[in-house]
């Protein structure tokens, strides 16, 4: 069994930037026919060039915008639910705008994307796979990352209920959860040696992640050869999780 994903149409949310950009350009050389949500318009004007995808420019924390974008698209066969927000923290200074904006984006209009692409699916008469790009931070605590880490432990527990009860469905429900990965922005936010080498120094492989090597377990989960992966909530984190 091949991770090729010829004739799977796959809807990646966070598409324009960072995992979920390297994401979409992974399943698009694995044969994928994608549909992509960002906020970015210009960067989704590049997509549809670039990978021949379709694309909305779409905020996915309004509720209404989200099912009428369902409206007309085509029958999916995966959804990658990757788009994310972090706003760091001590607890002493955390703010309750902020932990509301952060779960609003991570759990709540990550759990309504679930919801309609399902609809969507089972009104196709389709089964298929839904990946939630969870986070090492949902393992473990971190310092400053108090919403991050919750919405992240919010979303494993959220795929694990998707999983009960869209299995039954033929819908598996999957998270991967990757350490540090270096987009652009990663690189910059983990340039500082004083930030960079405690983590680095937590990680028994003894780097970070490329966004390459998160977005292939993605593959993996969303492909049949994971067809009897379900419930999952894989560490792409170099070992970090593991003590």
């Amino acid at each position: 069994m091949n991770f090729e994903l010829q004739n799977h149409r796959i809807l990646v949310t966070g598409a324009t930037s960072g995992i979920g950009l390297d994401i979409a350009r992974t399943l698009a050389e694995l044969g994928a026919d994608l549909v992509l949500f960002g906020r970015n318009r210009d960067k989704l004007a590049e997509l549809e060039q670039e990978l021949g995808a379709h694309t909305l420019a779409i905020d996915i924390t309004d509720e209404t915008a989200v099912s009428m974008a369902f409206t007309d698209m085509p029958a999916l066969n995966g959804l990658v639910n990757c788009a994310g927000i972090s706003i760091l923290d001590s607890v002493l200074d955390v703010k309750a705008k902020d932990l509301e904006r952060i779960m609003t984006t991570n759990v709540t209009a990550s759990a309504v994307v679930a919801r309609e692409a399902a609809r969507h699916m089972l009104a196709h008469g389709r089964q298929g796979s839904i990946v939630n790009v969870s986070s090492q931070a949902a393992m473990a605590a971190l310092p400053d990352h108090l919403g991050y880490c919750a919405s992240k432990a919010a979303m494993d527990a959220m795929t694990r209920v998707l999983c009960l009860e869209l299995g039954p469905k033929g819908i598996r429900v999957n998270s991967v959860n990757p350490t540090v990965t270096l987009t652009p922005m990663a690189e910059r936010a983990w340039s500082d040696p004083a930030k960079r080498d405690p983590m680095l120094a937590a990680i028994p492989l003894g780097r970070f992640a490329t966004p390459r090597e998160v977005a292939l377990p993605v593959a993996f989960l969303l492909s049949q050869a994971a067809s009897m992966v379900s419930g999952a909530c894989l560490p792409v984190d170099g070992g970090f999780t593991s003590h």
